[in-house]
């Protein structure tokens, strides 16, 4: 039983959260970062490059650990580190850059468009007199 968060962007700045579930998520299962994969299981047409994503703990994924498995890693920049002064290193649980059934949030760059559904604004109450 896989369930992924997709959270797709594209190059204007829109994004949008799709939820996959069980037969829709086994494409994705085996992808890396930056590997591409195609848009039609969430509805889009074109292809969708995956940047990134995060566990079901909340432990970040990292392009440079080659493995699904979870690692403690001594960093000094980049992914899955805030603050770091200069010269400063810390060790901390990365993930790896493989999609695995742990995995709860992908996120993907998108090559095209996005369609953004906006909520209908609500028109003001009339006040009765």
């Amino acid at each position: 039983m896989t369930n992924f968060k997709l959270t797709i962007s594209d190059k204007a700045g829109k994004s949008i959260t799709k939820e996959l579930k069980d037969k829709d998520a086994n494409p994705l299962l085996g992808l890396q970062i930056q590997s591409e994969a195609d848009a039609a299981i969430v509805g889009l047409t074109g292809k969708m490059k995956i940047t990134g994503g995060s566990d079901k703990s909340g432990v970040p994924m990292r392009s440079d650990i080659h493995s699904g498995s979870r690692k403690y890693v001594l960093l000094s920049k980049d992914v899955g580190l805030r603050k770091a002064e200069k010269g400063q290193r810390i060790r901390k649980l990365i993930r790896g850059n493989t999609i695995t059934e742990e995995i709860y949030q992908i996120n993907c760059k998108y090559d095209g468009e996005l369609q953004v559904e906006r909520k209908a604004e609500e028109s003001p109450k009339e006040k009765k007199e």
